[in-house]
């Protein structure tokens, strides 16, 4: 078996929040790429949106992170597996 290390690569993301929803934030981002935003009356409901990718469209959930990769693509990822592969960049 060959192993492989992920080359080090600074992307831009933003996380999925309602905040960054109502500031337009995360429209801003994704340059209009993250559609179909539905936000659930109830408390406890879970924010959705589809984000167009490079494989076509995918369901964001809120929280999940909205990378822009090194093509200027867009893509979800889940926040522990974002947290355990990015780290913050000053």
């Amino acid at each position: 078996m060959t192993k492989y290390r992920k080359k080090p690569v600074i992307v831009e993301a933003m996380e999925f929040t309602r905040e960054n929803v109502f500031k337009k934030k995360i429209e801003n981002f994704t340059q209009g790429k993250l559609t179909n935003i539905k936000i659930p009356r109830c408390p406890n409901g879970v924010m959705t949106g589809v984000i167009e990718t490079l494989e076509g469209p995918h369901i964001a959930t809120e929280n999940d992170y909205i990378i822009k990769g090194i093509a200027g693509e867009f893509y979800p990822c889940k926040p522990d597996i974002f947290k355990a592969t990015y780290e913050k960049v000053e």
